[in-house]
């Protein structure tokens, strides 16, 4: 049986258990996104700064439209911790994913307003949402159990079937549609695979008898929806000056636009790992604000080095990329700055939904709606949009850090809500 996660406070053994778990998630985490990424080089190349556009759009439409099932990974894995009994969790995750599928049919008319994108496209890109509930809901399973080797290569191996057929779409002469089609179908194959893999360790626990038990109350979709709108604020940060490029700038301009925020998702992702592994410590009352403190600071650290990194890096973008994206060559350390400070942001999210404080996501709500109304009122020019997304991801992470020490006691001078304190410890 796995050691458990949310274990008392570490001794040395612990420790290196901690690293090691650390690094099967960072090494499936890495290549999953070392291959999304890589998928942004022949696209940005072949469908050129319009296709490219609309592409990066939609994507980031899907991204948001699968807030609920993102959402998911982090009820179900803390759920888990908790000792909530295996099957509701799956049935959880069948009505979750009908509701994400509900969510994609009214987004597709909402994207061809806002972004003025194709219908085909659109549905294309739309279409995947849904079965990522499958597909996080399984990783929320092995995250609160603690099976990070396994874990990590799940992470690995649906990055392979997420990212591949986009790139093999695109050298074959796929256009936008082309490949969102092909995302499409490998994000369905993952889930087909997350499922069968996942299926089988928990009917394994059904053969032990662990993890069926009827010790908590039933976990519902509110329960999805409380962490769902942090998840939003989150999900929205990130994407908020994408997918208001095409609407204040050119679709030329867009495009370009589009290439430059690849480093601020490469910024934001690249680092994931550290929250996967320290979330299951931010659901445990008395190991939370400790947890909280040092991954702020890892992840500080790692923002400043990708930050580095992306500022030596920029005057490459005309040489690896194309002539045409050398308006952003110049600003890619700042769309990595974004980036890096929306990470430290997330994990403080992470903890709002971890101790089951949804209202922790209020300041930053609050700094996404003036992100939006500047943009749509004042933005004009690529560099414009790039340095309010900076700004404001800024003072997301100064507010929302000022209001979960005043609010939340996130210093560990106060003690946790009732909710937290509920949480068992784990004990296999």
């Amino acid at each position: 049986m796995v050691e458990p996660v949310a274990a008392p406070p570490a001794s040395a053994g612990r420790m290196g258990g901690l690293v090691r778990s650390l690094g099967w998630v960072t090494v499936g985490t890495l290549l999953a996104n070392l291959l999304a990424y890589a998928v942004q080089v022949p696209a940005s190349r072949v469908l050129g700064p319009d296709g490219f556009g609309e592409f990066s759009v939609l994507n980031a439409a899907m991204l948001i439209a699968s807030v609920p099932a993102l959402a998911l990974q982090s009820v179900v894995a803390r759920e888990v911790v908790r000792g909530t009994d295996r099957r509701r969790l799956w049935r959880l995750i069948g009505m979750v994913f009908l509701a994400v599928a509900g969510l994609s049919v009214l987004g597709v008319a909402a994207m061809r307003e806002i972004a003025h994108t194709g219908t085909a496209s659109t549905v294309a890109a739309l279409a995947s949402a849904a079965p990522l509930a499958v597909i996080a809901g399984g990783q929320g399973f092995l995250q609160g159990a603690g099976r990070f080797g396994l874990l990590g290569g799940v992470l690995a191996g649906v990055g392979v079937l997420r990212s591949m057929p986009v790139v093999a779409a695109v050298y074959a002469g796929a256009d936008a549609t082309g490949a969102l089609v092909a995302g499409t179908a490998g994000t369905m194959v993952a889930a087909v695979v997350v499922a069968a893999v996942v299926g089988g360790v928990t009917a394994a626990e059904q053969r032990s008898g662990a993890g069926f038990g009827h010790g908590r109350p039933a976990v519902s979709l509110l329960d999805v929806l409380a962490a769902s709108g942090v998840q939003f604020v989150m999900i929205v940060a990130v994407s908020v000056d994408l997918l208001l490029s095409r609407s204040v700038l050119s679709h030329e301009e867009a495009g370009v636009y589009a290439l430059g925020a690849v480093a601020t998702k490469a910024a934001f992702w690249l680092p994931q790992a550290v929250g996967v592994v320290v979330y299951p410590r931010l659901a445990d009352p008395t190991a939370s604000s400790n947890a909280l403190r040092k991954a702020i600071g890892v992840l500080a650290a790692i923002g400043a080095a990708t930050t580095l990194v992306a500022g030596i890096a920029g005057p490459l973008v005309p040489i690896v990329i194309s002539n045409d994206y050398r308006p952003v060559a110049g600003l890619m350390w700042l769309f990595a700055l974004a980036g890096a400070l929306l990470a430290v942001l997330q994990v403080m999210l992470l903890a709002a939904i971890a101790q089951n404080r949804a209202r922790g996501a209020l300041p930053a709500l609050v700094i996404l709606i003036g992100e939006v109304i500047i943009i749509v009122t004042v933005v004009n020019t690529v560099v414009e949009l790039a340095a309010v997304a900076a700004v404001s991801a800024a003072c997301a992470v100064v507010a929302t850090g000022l209001f979960g020490v005043r609010i939340f006691g996130w210093t560990g001078q106060r003690a946790p809500d009732r909710t937290a304190a509920e949480a068992p410890q784990a004990s296999r």
